[in-house]
């Protein structure tokens, strides 16, 4: 059994694929170990998984906890999404870059984000469940979120009729506004770090 890095985006995102072993019966996967991912260079402990189910249309993000700040690991078990990762850490050479990614339950494709980046997700098919490994515990206080249209960010989001969002998605302020708050030194780029 193994787990293999696809491709690493703005140094720090991974596409991860997992090996499956199948036969008439169906298949199996190991979805996470410790002492691959530790191999690997990727988070070896998440103290959080979450579960969300959406319908077409449906974006969520582009959100992300800075206090503790949290990576995710995120992967699709039912349907397809579109998965963005944007570099959010003031002082980085590819702050405000974004890498997005059709992400289903026939590809398996897992997508790790560090701290530092917002993550966000368009479903593509007419629902979708997506898991979510998360290495800090959530703290509503330490949340924000950054709007899903900004310019400055200019994401290429999948055509897939009217989006579904949330009034505080719709609301949420732009790159810049977070980039100019005292919170963004607590993700701030750190050259040793990439």
């Amino acid at each position: 059994m193994g787990i293999r890095i696809e491709s690493v985006h703005m140094g720090k995102v991974v596409v991860i694929v997992p090996e499956i072993i199948e036969d008439v019966r169906g298949y199996f996967m190991e979805t996470f170990r410790s002492d691959k991912f530790g191999e690997l260079g990727l988070p070896k402990e998440f103290v959080q998984d979450n579960q969300s189910r959406s319908r077409k249309g449906v974006i969520r993000g582009l959100h992300f906890q800075w206090d503790p700040p949290m990576g995710k690991l995120m992967r699709v078990i039912v349907g397809s999404a579109f998965l963005v990762s944007v570099d959010i850490r003031k002082g980085s050479p590819t702050v405000g870059q974004w890498f997005g990614i059709e992400v289903s339950a026939e590809n398996r494709r897992h997508v790790w984000a560090p701290p530092g980046f917002a993550r966000g997700m368009c479903v593509t098919s007419e629902y979708a469940e997506i898991q979510y490994k998360c290495t800090a515990l959530y703290n509503a206080r330490g949340e924000c979120r950054i709007r899903f249209d900004d310019s400055q960010i200019g994401i290429d989001w999948p055509k897939v009729g009217e989006f579904i969002l949330s009034e505080s998605d719709r609301h949420a302020p732009s790159l810049a506004n977070w980039l100019a708050s005292p919170s963004a030194n607590r993700l701030a780029y750190e050259e040793d770090s990439h």
